[in-house]
């Protein structure tokens, strides 16, 4: 009984050598032995192949997560490097306008906004420490922003070319009509006092006219969506789209120019004091 005891352990433990040994031996042991040898002989092969599998894909496994790490961190430097190239076409573009344009400029971050509602404005990051002063023009390489209207030592209040209370005079580029500028509702702007005879037409650009106020000639203020007009009425008038997208500005050049008071916005509006 213990002999055959062995020779089952021995069969387990050694399925090939077990085997080897079986058919070494022959006749009866043999016939008796070899179906289960065999089984069990495969058995441990499958065995052994799983587990070299298992080796095998915990390491593709492994590989796996260390390349995904790399690609999270590829993925925020490319993120970073992104936002770098667009600043740098940004800060391009202005130093290109501040080239061309013959009035001194100075180039300003934008470093807040108006939570209020009341007044639509942003704040810079310059002021009068900077030559900065109030109603001096402010721009983008795309278009006009507003003027200043309150200023400190290291910053400056600009109110905004979609504010009601702003006013730049403006000029069709296609018909050279001259009108008034003014902000509307919802970030539009409206052009008024057009001559009744103006051939003006929706698609149509408007640019500064250069001859009242801070900004020289010929920069955009805004392209016509509609325009009104009426029977009986001494003029007629647009609604403009802006040409920037002032939500989306985060630097600026300031037009060094000074004129009139502080405080003071094209057509004489006050804007009450602003931090």
């Amino acid at each position: 009984m213990t002999c055959f005891a062995l020779l089952l352990a021995a069969l387990f433990l050694f399925p090939i050598q077990s085997q080897g040994l079986l058919q070494y031996l022959g006749g009866p042991v043999w016939s008796v032995a070899r179906i289960p040898l065999e089984v069990i002989a495969s058995i441990d092969g499958g065995i052994a192949n799983r587990w070299q599998q298992y080796v095998v894909l915990q390491g593709v496994w492994e590989e796996n997560q260390q390349l995904r790490k790399e690609i999270e961190g590829l993925r925020g430097q490319n993120t970073q490097l992104r936002e770098l190239a667009t600043a740098t076409e940004r800060l391009t573009a202005l130093l290109e306008l501040k080239e061309r344009e013959r009035p001194t400029m100075v180039a300003a971050r934008v470093m807040g906004r108006d939570t209020t509602n009341r007044y639509q404005v942003i704040i810079l990051n310059k002021g009068e420490s900077d030559g900065v002063k109030p109603n001096m023009g402010v721009i983008t390489p795309t278009g006009v922003i507003g003027r200043i209207v309150k200023t400190t030592g290291a910053s400056s209040v600009v109110l905004l070319v979609t504010d009601p209370n702003n006013a730049i005079a403006g000029l069709i580029q296609r018909t050279r009509d001259e009108g008034i500028v003014e902000g509307a509702q919802q970030g539009r702007l409206q052009l008024k006092y057009l001559p009744l005879l103006s051939t003006l037409r929706v698609g149509d650009r408007v640019v500064t006219s250069g001859l009242v106020g801070d900004f020289p000639r010929g920069l955009g203020i805004g392209t016509i969506t509609y325009i009104d007009k009426q029977e009986g009425a001494l003029f007629q008038s647009a609604e403009l789209i802006p040409e920037v997208d002032i939500g989306r500005v985060e630097e600026v050049l300031v037009i060094l120019a000074s004129h009139g008071q502080s405080g003071q916005v094209a057509g004489g509006v006050d804007l009450p004091g602003k931090p």
